[in-house]
């Protein structure tokens, strides 16, 4: 139902009052390596909350009225985005799904913040794709130490690991079901997703090691749920249909250059 105020409400709801004064207001969305998302996520936490980049877009004089006239980019500001590469190229979407931005305050109170107009992606630019390449492995690196603890037990007596009484039987009868228990098959396990950085960066080295790869063969060697991988291939590589190379995936060409360069090194 909607109010005076253009707001509308629900009966059912404790908070049922949603601001809609700003729904007509144009917002971007955009996606963005995590290297940038965590240094505006820095940059808002700040009292001062200063300007976290700009956005300039260039217009071709000759044809301006063509579809492809307007180019977009993107300048980091501030002195808190160091070792993250200051120019970005900002790829947009032409065909978007109508979509609106919502915010909820910690009372419970949801306002429309507008509604999305343009949809971006953020790729670093070709003067700066070394110092990105260079924060992807370091950030891949980090992913693949595992940080084990030894625990000292101080009772050397073996205590701590005899089996109290009463446990003999229960442990013996546990064993029993273990064997009899029928092996899951592959299908059945439920993977966990992995950040989707890391599992580019996972992506990337794969595609170094040999250049078309089936979904299958990525499922296995990632271990990573089917539709969540379908999710990254779609925007990191190009699906053949044909061809000897048929049912694979290979990196697109902009990657693929990328990670010929990475190989080189």
């Amino acid at each position: 139902m909607e109010n005076e105020q253009g707001n509308y409400t629900d009966n059912n709801s404790s908070y049922s009052t949603v601001d809609t004064s700003k729904a007509e207001r144009s917002a971007w969305l955009m996606k963005c390596p995590p290297a940038v998302s965590k240094a505006w996520e820095s940059a808002a936490a700040a009292s001062d909350s200063p300007p976290v980049a700009k956005v300039v877009v260039s217009l071709d004089p000759l044809n301006p009225e063509g579809s492809s006239s307007l180019e977009y980019s993107m300048e980091m500001a501030g002195s808190e985005v160091a070792n993250v590469p200051k120019s970005y190229s900002l790829n947009m979407f032409k065909d978007i799904v109508p979509m609106c931005v919502f915010s909820e305050t910690n009372q419970g109170r949801v306002s429309i913040e507008g509604r999305v107009e343009h949809k971006f992606d953020m790729k670093p630019h070709h003067q700066n794709i070394e110092e990105y390449r260079k924060i992807c492995r370091e950030r891949t690196n980090k992913s693949m130490i595992k940080n084990r603890q030894i625990q000292v037990i101080d009772n050397d007596r073996g205590v701590l690991m005899r089996p109290m009484p009463g446990m003999l039987g229960m442990i013996s009868s546990t064993l029993k079901d273990k064997r009899k228990a029928a092996p899951i098959k592959g299908s059945d396990v439920k993977r966990t997703r992995r950040d989707r950085g890391e599992l580019e960066d996972i992506m990337f080295k794969l595609f170094e090691t040999q250049p078309n790869w089936t979904l299958k063969q990525l499922v296995q060697q990632t271990d990573q749920p089917a539709q969540f991988l379908k999710e990254i291939l779609n925007e990191l590589c190009v699906y053949n249909k044909r061809g000897t190379n048929q049912g694979t995936y290979e990196l697109k060409p902009e990657y693929k250059k990328s990670v010929e360069d990475t190989g080189a090194e």
